[in-house]
């Protein structure tokens, strides 16, 4: 039984994946880049989600809600433009989706350093 690898009985087509929670912590804190370049915040988790949720253990559970979340944001905003004609109400809503859009993106990476699940609020169920 010389040179077998501990992975002896799973077949050659089990994915086995690997547990990397700074990677999942860079994918939550990814959507603070709007800060930085004025774009990117659905585009760069979309693209990490994609390449690494079959390499890495709960990417793809984190991958999904931080989207959901990213698509749901994108869709207050669209609402807040008519509200800005009445009464500037579209004004405050920008101001509570950016305040959103900065705050849980830095307590969900850090629920996920800490091994918690991620929870973003309002966000709406589209990729499940």
């Amino acid at each position: 039984m010389l040179g077998l690898s501990s992975y002896k009985y799973q077949s050659k087509y089990t994915i086995i994946m690997r547990e990397d929670k700074q990677l999942l912590i860079i994918t939550h804190l990814s959507q603070l880049v709007t800060l930085v370049t004025g774009f990117g915040s659905l585009l760069i988790p979309l693209v990490l989600w994609i390449t690494q949720k079959e390499r890495v253990y709960e990417m793809d559970e984190n991958g999904k809600v931080i989207l959901n979340f990213q698509i749901s944001l994108i869709i207050y905003a669209i609402l807040c433009v008519p509200l800005i004609l009445l009464f500037g109400l579209g004004l405050l809503g920008f101001l509570v989706i950016g305040i959103i859009g900065i705050v849980f993106p830095i307590l969900n990476a850090i629920k996920v350093s800490n091994g918690q699940t991620p929870h973003y609020p309002l966000s709406f169920n589209f990729i499940s």
